[in-house]
């Protein structure tokens, strides 16, 4: 079993000092953050082993060295697609049906978003979204019906709405 307490005081007594390490490898304090984020959560798994290490910090410090390295690699394989390939092209916005039926998901409960999710956007039937989340048929079939008569209420007030301020004939 790992020992929570001294991982706790270790991270006390180097986050400031890694961080400070990090932002000198990465240049970006966003990039910092993610390889101490990263380094760490690598010597909590290994905690046992870096507990026992000479040099817990060094060990962390050169686990952030390799991840800025990898990450290095990434970036610049990634550049040298672009260069031959060009950048992707511009996303375009979200259409405002888009943006209708996002705010009106947003308002259903979790279980029935889920449900709905699950149904139209990954073809799943009743029985497999049950065996999914771990409910009742019964229960999805609710769910369902229910968040279908509720995205049903709330487009088509908003369709009412968009028709009463004139963006929509």
């Amino acid at each position: 079993m790992r020992d929570a307490h001294s991982f706790d005081e270790f991270y006390r007594q180097t986050s400031t000092r890694l961080m400070r390490y990090g932002y000198a490898l990465a240049g970006d304090a966003v990039e910092a953050q993610d390889l101490v984020q990263e380094a760490y959560a690598k010597a909590w798994r290994h905690w046992r082993t870096v507990a026992a290490h000479p040099a817990p910090e060094a060990w962390v410090r050169l686990t952030m060295s390799r991840l800025a390295t990898d990450r290095f690699r990434r970036l610049t394989a990634w550049r040298g697609v672009l260069s031959r390939t060009g950048p992707p092209p511009p996303i375009a916005p979200p259409s405002e049906n888009t943006v209708l039926l996002t705010a009106a998901l947003r308002k259903l409960p979790a279980a029935h978003r889920q449900a709905v999710a699950l149904h139209y956007l990954f073809d799943m039937s009743v029985d497999a979204i049950a065996r999914e989340t771990g409910a009742a048929e019964g229960t999805v079939k609710s769910w369902l019906s229910r968040g279908r008569a509720a995205l049903a209420a709330q487009l088509s007030e908003a369709h009412h709405g968009r028709i009463l301020e004139g963006n929509d004939v």
